[in-house]
């Protein structure tokens, strides 16, 4: 069973309050009116001569109510704290996802631009560029086929003809082709890592 905090959180994340912030402001200020109201009781009953058990019983239920006020005041106020670190938090974390998408983004179009380059340096026709690009996404020669209108034996001869321009064995040797490349950033930092532990 989590632990629960006075304002309506659990330890380990924060809750729906069980009392809402109307309430509490009702609460409040009706404790608030009994503390008065005991005060100004107390003060009557003093100038009056009243029983000193008596007095000391008003006294008591004055202070606890004004405690109880107190009590739910603070409770309020870190709830309120509480909440607005977490609007804080959202929208810090909100503007890290924007700018990684962002980042994200302008690195794919920075490869696709980069692959369409490549294609062209193998002297592609507009159709095999686009029959490689979707190799590259992994579709068979049947599902380019249905994509593009045609037989699939047009795009077996297609995909054949983009192989030999690039002097490429096949599928996997055109993905390798563009996937050696982006590896070869962590393969250098493996090696690095590698180079530093002892034998």
């Amino acid at each position: 069973m989590n632990a629960r905090s006075t304002d309506g959180a659990d330890a380990t994340g924060p809750t729906i309050p069980a009392v809402s912030a109307r309430e509490r402001g009702i609460v409040v200020a009706v404790l608030l009116l009994i503390a008065v109201l005991v005060t100004i009781d107390v003060a009557t009953d003093l100038h009056q001569g009243a029983s000193v058990w008596h007095v000391a019983i008003e006294i008591v239920a004055g202070v606890a109510a004004a405690a109880g006020a107190l009590y739910l005041l603070h409770g309020t106020v870190r709830l309120r704290r509480r909440l607005a670190r977490q609007a804080s938090d959202l929208s810090a974390y909100r503007a890290q996802a924007a700018a990684w998408q962002a980042q994200a983004r302008r690195q794919i179009e920075g490869l696709a631009r980069s692959i369409d380059r490549q294609l062209d340096d193998w002297k592609l026709s507009a159709a095999e560029k686009e029959i490689a690009f979707l190799l590259l996404k992994g579709l068979s020669l049947k599902d380019i086929a249905d994509l593009r209108g045609t037989g699939e034996k047009t795009v077996r001869a297609q995909s054949a003809a983009i192989y030999a321009k690039a002097g490429l064995g096949g599928r996997s040797e055109l993905s390798a082709f563009f996937l050696e490349d982006l590896l070869v950033p962590s393969v250098a930092v493996m090696t690095t890592e590698a180079d530093r532990l002892p034998e």
